[in-house]
């Protein structure tokens, strides 16, 4: 049984999806005016450990990632390298699916565009000024009036009436919406925006970012559904307002579990180029940092608590990849006899793994138990009290973990070249010519290949 923390009620409920055993989940992604940083990554990955469990606990999983390619950054930095929108975004969107990969995040169902989808955020809008919950500004922009929407506020835990109150002393007609408060839904056009607009029956200009979200999830997974993620950052405004707009021009509840992942620290720090600590995954691959290594530091943090982020605990994470690489490597070429109580411990370790993973992603719990796992299965085969069938189980195992975990990988197949030199050691060491063995290991090790000997042959690795 799942539970999760929901953000709307501040509590960890059991989960029930409004289908039973369906889930349809809406990830907000990218703004794709540039290489997104670890910090955004960190959400990514989050929704990706929920996907995953989703997927192992038996949920068939629909899911949604967006792709906002028009809001003000993208324009103010299209116009700067003076390119059109589609092509100054391009680079980005393909980069970051090559990160995606890179860090092993499974693929969403859908990843829509925002320019794609501006029929569908026309049709929402006209829906708003019709019920006069939105109303058109002195700037020709159109406004979602927070005051026609009884619950706004209720996802940030904010009282609307101090949201309100906060912006009495500001005269209203010193801006062009009715209260200070009130958002853009739709933005008139203006010299500025150069030549990135839509000829549409609300007039001529682009979408605000708030309505591309509720365009877009409820296009692809209804007007109610299951589960929303992000980081805490859009808890307030950018969710708050999905929920405003959604429930506003549907009259139904918009998503029943926000799930936010909380903040990235660098160095104990917040991320600051000026600072020096900023870094996209691009940076880290730059510095030979393997984007495994990233993954894992990025999710051994449960989501819920913030993570510092630092080099050397890259390097940790690095070391503990190994150690579970390497235990599935040694399982790989197994001898002896079998254990014949094996079984029972696997189903333990199972169970146990569910289990945390099932208590709000504990993934703190779930990694401990996956390494008291090899620690027990290493102290089996060290008294040759262990044969191939266990091993098979325990690969089983293993995968079975990292089907959540998504940190193995497949194994490199070496070239040609590469495996003649390793089998030119054996020879040597066979006929032993163990200077011409040791010359072949150190050549290998400067083409980023250790080897390491065992009773039952030669193992490779890659460094």
């Amino acid at each position: 049984m799942l539970k999760i923390f929901n953000t709307l009620t501040r509590k960890k409920e059991v989960f029930k999806p409004l289908e039973n055993k369906k889930v349809r989940m809406y990830a907000c992604g990218p703004t794709v005016y540039n290489f997104p940083h670890i910090g955004n990554y960190r959400a990514y990955v989050a929704a990706d450990l929920l996907h995953r469990t989703l997927l192992y606990l038996g949920y068939k999983v629909k899911l949604i990632m967006n792709l906002t390619d028009v809001d003000d950054k993208t324009i103010r930095d299209s116009k700067k390298e003076k390119k059109k929108l589609d092509a100054f975004t391009k680079p980005f969107i393909k980069g970051f699916f090559e990160d995606l990969k890179a860090l092993n995040i499974l693929p969403a169902d859908i990843y829509p565009r925002a320019t794609e989808h501006i029929s569908e955020m026309v049709k929402i809008i006209k829906i708003l000024l019709k019920k006069g919950i939105a109303y058109k500004g002195k700037d020709d922009c159109i406004y979602y009036s927070i005051n026609k929407f009884k619950k706004y506020g209720k996802l940030a835990h904010l009282d609307k009436e101090q949201l309100l109150a906060g912006a009495s002393g500001i005269r209203a007609d010193e801006y062009s919406k009715e209260n200070v408060r009130d958002f853009a839904l739709w933005k008139a056009y203006t010299k500025d925006d150069g030549n990135v607009f839509w000829d549409t029956d609300i007039g001529k200009g682009r979408p605000g970012w708030h309505i591309e979200c509720s365009a877009m999830s409820t296009k692809y997974l209804g007007k109610s559904f299951d589960v929303h993620t992000g980081g805490v950052d859009l808890i307030f405004p950018h969710h708050e307002n999905e929920i405003a707009q959604s429930e506003g021009a549907f009259d139904k509840k918009f998503v029943k579990y926000w799930i936010h992942n909380e903040w990235l620290l660098v160095e104990g720090k917040k991320m600051s180029k000026s600072l020096g600590n900023f870094y996209t995954l691009r940076d880290l691959l730059e510095k030979d940092y393997d984007s495994f290594a990233v993954r894992y530091l990025l999710l051994a943090t449960h989501y819920r608590q913030q993570l510092n982020f630092t080099l050397k605990g890259l390097e940790a994470a690095k070391n503990s990849l190994q150690r579970i690489w390497d235990f599935v490597e040694r399982l790989e070429s197994i001898e002896g006899k079998n254990n014949s109580k094996f079984s029972d411990i696997v189903v333990k370790y199972s169970k146990k793994f569910k289990s945390a993973v099932s208590d709000d992603l504990d993934i703190s719990k779930a990694l401990a138990v996956m390494f008291d796992f090899i620690h027990d299965t290493n102290r089996l085969i060290e008294k040759n009290d262990f044969g191939k069938k266990n091993a098979k189980e325990a690969l089983n195992l293993m995968k079975e973990f990292d089907s959540v975990l998504g940190l193995l990988r497949e194994k490199e197949k070496l070239s040609k070249e590469l495996a003649d030199l390793i089998k030119q050691r054996e020879k040597a060491r066979k006929d032993k010519n163990f200077k011409l063995a040791d010359k072949i290991r150190k050549d290998l090790k400067k083409k980023g290949i250790i080897l390491e000997d065992s009773c039952s042959g030669v193992r490779w690795k890659k460094i």
